[in-house]
């Protein structure tokens, strides 16, 4: 599977496009945040290091081999103001197993642009990207993230207890996932 998708991606509300250098500040805005990076990885991120990982994801546009991915800039069409970012991440070729992620501004919460922004996603993997699987991950803590999973139709496989320290406790982390069949079956009853 090579999946070299052209872009931009549209929706009723939103552009799917590919980073560019110019977007360092708005990037900056949300990624800078304590609320944002809670549940991330990384600590809020400053100027510089917003800048690093730009220049990183304008390249993560095409999934050619396992472990590609895909990171593509979320802005909304009227405006074109940048509200968040949405991830796919070629995890198995021979599973055909793919990860979904995604991260947006808090101003923007509330307003159905991250279950419009991961749908295209989700169309991509399963259309395009013939995948068989897509899963995300969260922490327990996170309801947000774990109800947007629902909301796109996927279930709750995993719930793994005080498996790994995090960020100075134990984290409590769900697995969701869908597969093909449900996805397509469920864009068809629409």
């Amino acid at each position: 599977m090579a999946l070299r998708p052209d872009y931009p991606l549209l929706t009723d509300r939103l552009c799917l496009r590919p980073f560019t250098r110019g977007d360092v500040d708005a990037v900056c805005g949300y990624r800078g945040r304590e609320d944002v990076a809670r549940y991330l990885f990384d600590p809020p991120l400053s100027r510089d290091e917003c800048a690093l990982a730009i220049q990183q994801r304008t390249v993560q546009t095409t999934l050619v081999e396992e472990g590609d991915r895909l990171v593509l800039a979320v802005e909304l069409r009227e405006d074109k103001h940048l509200i968040g970012e949405v991830s796919l991440i070629w995890r198995s070729a021979e599973a055909r197993q793919g990860e979904l992620g995604w991260i947006f501004d808090p101003q923007f919460h509330g307003r159905g642009y991250a279950t419009e922004a991961t749908n295209a996603l989700l169309d991509l993997g399963f259309g395009s990207a013939d995948l068989h699987r897509i899963f995300a991950r969260c922490a327990a803590r996170n309801d947000p993230s774990w109800r947007l999973m629902e909301r796109l139709g996927m279930r709750r496989e995993a719930h793994f207890r005080q498996h790994a320290l995090f960020k100075g406790g134990w984290d409590e982390e769900f697995y969701y996932a869908i597969l093909r069949d449900e996805w397509l079956a469920m864009r068809q009853s629409t």
